[in-house]
């Protein structure tokens, strides 16, 4: 029996051997792909190969493209996996007009950056130009050729309670409702030193004062709904409510030139 066993061991001696030579066999071929795996990473690291290939900037409508992509730090030349998402977002919402921005990094080499921006309540007659008001009450004085087209204007207006008081009842006020007013007048008499004359797209005049002016305002489709088709004058929203046509006053003052 013990003959028996030496020739059985004898026999798997070489199998053995060949089992583990071809175990070290694929260790080996393992080490060498993962030792060229790491050297071509390294290799892609260091080449311009790495470097971000698409700057991508979207939800953007007044602050130009390039200024974002200028703010954000990131270039052609920047390599892709030194790109740090957090600090490209802090250096991005250094910008007045950014309210929010949102940076990802999309494999190969491009950058997608999301912005949001900060809704323009109004612009100021300021001189020659307009300068917009941003949602929060703050005046860009830096940008130029501003085109108020997706907000009224600002007319008789200073820098001060009132125009930020004003700003906050903008910020409050629905988008459907900015797009129906052309411009808004700072009008203070002795009894409404915050009276205001708001010049509407349609034609007719309202007649307010800046406390409340958002809760106010929001009532204006309705109560235009019910005049007749046509029909202009001044709309109050002071104390009360109510509508007085342009030619019941054109009335009166024949009436008083006849008494």
């Amino acid at each position: 029996m013990e003959k028996g066993k030496v020739v059985v061991l004898e026999e798997r001696v070489p199998k053995l051997k060949e089992q583990r030579r071809q175990r070290a066999n694929r260790l080996l071929i393992v080490y060498i792909a993962l030792f060229f795996m790491l050297l071509l990473a390294v290799i892609y690291a260091q080449s311009p190969l790495s470097n971000v290939a698409v700057i991508h900037v979207e939800g953007n409508r007044h602050i130009a493209s390039q200024d974002v992509i200028q703010l954000s730090g990131v270039t052609k030349k920047t390599s892709f996996w030194k790109v740090k998402k957090d600090e490209v977002e802090q250096r991005i919402q250094q910008h007045p007009e950014v309210k929010e921005v949102s940076v990802k990094k999309r494999i190969p080499n491009r950058i997608d950056i999301v912005i949001v921006e900060r809704k323009r309540i109004a612009y100021i007659l300021d001189k020659h130009s307009f300068l917009p008001i941003l949602e929060n009450g703050k005046v860009l004085t830096d940008v130029k050729r501003a085109i108020p087209s997706d907000a009224p204007i600002l007319i008789g207006w200073k820098e001060g309670e009132a125009i930020q008081d004003m700003a906050a009842q903008l910020a409050h006020t629905p988008s459907s409702i900015l797009n129906l007013i052309s411009e808004i007048h700072y009008t203070p008499s002795p009894s409404d030193r915050r009276h205001i004359t708001v010049y509407m797209n349609d034609g007719i005049e309202v007649s307010a004062t800046i406390d409340r002016f958002a809760e106010k305002i929001v009532h204006y489709p309705s109560i235009v709904s019910q005049l007749q088709p046509g029909i202009k004058g001044v709309l109050h929203l002071e104390m009360s409510t109510y509508f007085k046509p342009y030619e019941a006053d054109e009335g009166n003052e024949k009436d008083e030139n006849e008494r």
